[in-house]
């Protein structure tokens, strides 16, 4: 492991309007207090929709919170006649500090491909945000097998002619599609092989450098019951989470992994 701090990133998905927002965030705060959280062991993200992120940011500033909130998705443009879409401008004032894109959701419902996920990733990192870059694959490429390449060929389409060192200042988020929002978790082990994997080709792409220094956080099913094995995983560095982020509770105990 290498100075990689982890990283427990809450995706609440079109969940929760402002006013609960504003009660989540609060609640959180209190529980990581509480539990007199360690940010340097683990930094901890929200990442509410659109509506909400005012809300947060106000809650964040006026009580000077050490929690990071970001945004769920992003335009590649900057302004103009893109009804619907939000800009890295719009994010940045707001005071988000990481903005995800190419989420199984947004791939599966919007189209979204690898080159537009890339496109976008690379306007937030223009931005001065942190991208966290989604891959995953459905249940069929898992049972053939092919899931490891599938999962490589996304990344390496998103990332076509980006240097190492900008590389490393992103996040890349695995999700077995197959594990969102079921049930079904892929075992530790099968988070390791990814997420090994994945930092194996970064190595190949990239050097060592690039590789010990991208985080790669697993997601798909990830709660409290599993955090501690997820997290024993040489190569697993934070969570993307998602219905166990809309509890301060048990997304605080996620965080608190390492105690």
């Amino acid at each position: 492991m290498s100075n990689r701090i982890p990283l427990m990133a809450g995706n609440w998905k079109m969940n929760l309007d402002h006013l609960e927002a504003n009660h989540l965030v609060q609640g959180l705060a209190m529980a990581l207090a509480d539990s007199d959280h360690d940010y340097a062991k683990c930094e901890v993200l929200v990442i509410p929709p659109f509506t909400d992120i005012r809300t947060v940011q106000t809650i964040v500033e006026a009580d000077s919170l050490p929690l990071k909130y970001g945004a769920q998705d992003v335009s590649i443009h900057d302004n103009g006649a893109y009804t619907g879409e939000i800009s890295t401008a719009m994010l940045t004032k707001l005071g988000c500090s990481y903005v995800v894109m190419g989420h199984s959701e947004r791939r599966e419902y919007h189209g979204e491909s690898d080159a537009l996920v890339g496109a976008k990733a690379r306007k937030v990192l223009d931005a001065g945000m942190t991208p966290i870059l989604c891959c995953g694959e459905a249940l069929e490429i898992r049972k053939a097998g092919t899931h490891v390449d599938f999962v490589l060929g996304q990344i390496r389409a998103a990332l076509e002619g980006w240097s190492g060192e900008d590389v490393a200042k992103i996040v890349i988020a695995y999700e077995p599609i197959w594990a969102i929002g079921t049930g079904e978790t892929a075992t530790a082990e099968d988070a390791q092989e990814v997420c090994g994997a994945i930092r194996e080709a970064l190595r190949a792409d990239y050097g060592d450098a690039t590789a010990d220094a991208t985080r790669i956080l697993y997601g798909g099913s990830a709660k409290p019951g599993n955090i501690k094995e997820l997290m024993a995983q040489p190569d697993v560095d934070g969570a993307l989470v998602g219905g166990a982020s809309l509890k301060a509770d048990s997304f605080a105990a996620m965080a608190g992994f390492y105690a």
